[in-house]
This record gives C-alpha cells, sequence and structure tokens, in this order.
C-alpha cells in the first residue's frame, strides 16, 4: 500500500508559552567566574615546561600572538559557548581591553550566554529539567532583546542597527539598557572598545528561534553583515593569528568560508597562525583551522578552564619581558 505524503506546514509560534528569565534555573553564575590576577614570576613557570610536545606548541602560541601584538596585527579569537559557561569571560574582556585581542567571533550560542550573564548574572539553564514539560528555551527577555537589537526600527535607527551587524547590535543594545552585569559582557566590551565582535548564527540551533518575536529575514541579515565584517578581518590576517576556542563546527567552518572570500579578492593571507584549543580535538578544527589553511598550526588540548588563565598569563608575561 502506497502511503500518501503529508504536506507539512511551518507551525504557527504564536501559541508558545514563555516565562520571566529570573524564573529560570541557571548552572551558571558570575560568582563563579574567573579572577584576572597579575603575571609576575609566570614565565618561570613557562621556562619550567619541558622542551617537548605540547610543552613547546603552548609556547610558540603564546609568542606569536606577543609577537602579533607587538606589530600591531590581528589576534582573532574565535568561540564557542563553553568559553562563556566555563566562567572565562573576564580573561578574554581583559586581553580585548589591553589591545592583545583585536576581534572576537562567536557562534549564537555564545551570545545568548553573553546576554543573560550581562543581564541576570547567569545563564545556562537546566536543560534536563525544563526539557520535560517544554519550557525549554522559553525565558522570553533574550529573544526580545535579540530582536529588538536587529530590528529595522531599533532606537529610531531605520536599517542602521542591521547594517552593523548583530554583534554590534546587541553589544550597544546591553549597554543602552544598562544591563546590571554589563561589565562582564563580551559583546558589550566590543561595542565599547571598537572592537570588533561577529556572531554566526544558525537558524534553528538556538532557543531564541522558538520564539514568535524573531524576524528570521532580521536575524540572518544582521548575521549575515557579521560574516562580512569577519571576512575583512580574516582578510588583514597576514602576521596574525586565528584561535578556534571551544567550537566544533560553526566557526571552524565560517573561518574557512572566510578565507575563502579573502584569497578570492586577491588578498594575501598566508602567513599567519592558527591554533585550536578545545577539552578534545575535532576534525572540523583540526581539518579547517590548523592543517588547510597555513603551515603555522597549533593544537593544544585542555580545559578551557584551565587552559585559557595560563594562556593569558604567559602572553602579559612575554610582552612584559
Amino acid at each position: 500500500m502506497k502511503k500518501q505524503k503529508k504536506d507539512y506546514k511551518p507551525i504557527n509560534l504564536e501559541g508558545i508559552k514563555s516565562y520571566p528569565i529570573k524564573r529560570r534555573k541557571n548552572l551558571v553564575s558570575i560568582k563563579q567566574f574567573a579572577k584576572t590576577i597579575e603575571h609576575k614570576g609566570f614565565s618561570k613557570f613557562l621556562d619550567s615546561l619541558p622542551d617537548i610536545l605540547a610543552g613547546n606548541s603552548i609556547r610558540d602560541v603564546i609568542d606569536a600572538i606577543a609577537k602579533a601584538a607587538n606589530k600591531n596585527r590581528p589576534v582573532v579569537m574565535a568561540i564557542g559557548a563553553h568559553v562563556i559557561k566555563c566562567g572565562l569571560s573576564p580573561i578574554i574582556i581583559d586581553l580585548m581591553k589591553r589591545g592583545i585581542i583585536t576581534a572576537v567571533a562567536m557562534n549564537g550560542s555564545v551570545a545568548i550566554h553573553d546576554y543573560e550573564i550581562s543581564l541576570i548574572g547567569e545563564t545556562s539553564e537546566d536543560v534536563s529539567h525544563s526539557l520535560k514539560d517544554g519550557s525549554f528555551g522559553m525565558a522570553r527577555e533574550t529573544a526580545e532583546a535579540f530582536q529588538t537589537a536587529v530590528s529595522p526600527n531599533a532606537a529610531g535607527q531605520g536599517n542602521k542597527q542591521k547594517s552593523i551587524g548583530l554583534g554590534r547590535a546587541l553589544g550597544k543594545q546591553i549597554i543602552t539598557d544598562k544591563n546590571k552585569y554589563k561589565q562582564y559582557s563580551i559583546l558589550a566590551a566590543g561595542a565599547k572598545l571598537g572592537i570588533p565582535t561577529t556572531v554566526h548564527v544558525a537558524i534553528g540551533t538556538e532557543i531564541i528561534h522558538m520564539h514568535p518575536c524573531i524576524s528570521g529575514g532580521d536575524m540572518g541579515e544582521s548575521s549575515h553583515v557579521d560574516f562580512k565584517i569577519l571576512c575583512s578581518i580574516v582578510a588583514n590576517l597576514e602576521g596574525g593569528v586565528w584561535m578556534n576556542v571551544g567550537s566544533a563546527v560553526i566557526m571552524p567552518e565560517v573561518f574557512l568560508k572566510a578565507l575563502a572570500v579573502a584569497r578570492n579578492l586577491g588578498k594575501k593571507v598566508e602567513d599567519f597562525t592558527a591554533v585550536n584549543m578545545d577539552m578534545i580535538q575535532h576534525y572540523r578544527p583540526q581539518t579547517n583551522v590548523v592543517q588547510r589553511p597555513t603551515t603555522h598550526g597549533y593544537s593544544i588540548t585542555g580545559h578551557h578552564e584551565i587552559m585559557l588563565p595560563l594562556l593569558r598569563l604567559g602572553i602579559l608575561s612575554k610582552l612584559k619581558k
């Protein structure tokens, strides 16, 4: 018996039930975040590491970042959500303020966690708990803020908000709304410091896409602007450093396309250092970041909450020298 095909229409999201974010059970708080300590004497620790394998790699990466910073070359950090959820925003913001990190690229989930931290000082809802009753992802403030940031009529700016890209628009929104914990926001820091913070969304992967207030057109257009901004950044990467930290799929793929655009337009992007830092090594970061694009590729395996504070101290001690 031949089965009759069913014609599926887009589901209507108007009946979605949301709730205030302050009612949500979260797993991460700013009380757990990393502290930015001084680097005095840390160079001795680096010198004490074995001249073998990762001992050499971490020193080489630190040297490359310090060299790029000294020569005013780009140091770009592409991050996944666990970097935020491991409490490392203060580490990244400190390196941004010092002029060491010159751009931050992130997937949509990073931007969501960053915004929620700025709003309530917490993020990362308990999915196992909320998935059972369908309340997962239904805190309303996050989705509303994203849509407000990219709306054509945001703050009476016409189409200006979408033209600056999703990352800058969100950062400005956090500052304009005076979110209580904005000092922990990478997006707000980027907007304040004039450092690019690009957000690369994949529709359907984030909690905000379940809300009826979200316009796929506004979101896609603003994120596409961010992709083109990132292409400009990558086109200027010669002599710089690209770091992929904690993103197994989206950011390695975005980087590969941005690099292809830059080279297709005749930009010289050959002599740069590429680094993948993660708890385990995945195919795409290894292939698209470390191996294919450059001969100066490094893979460093370890927990973000340990490796990034160590990296920061190493960079600062090297620059001090």
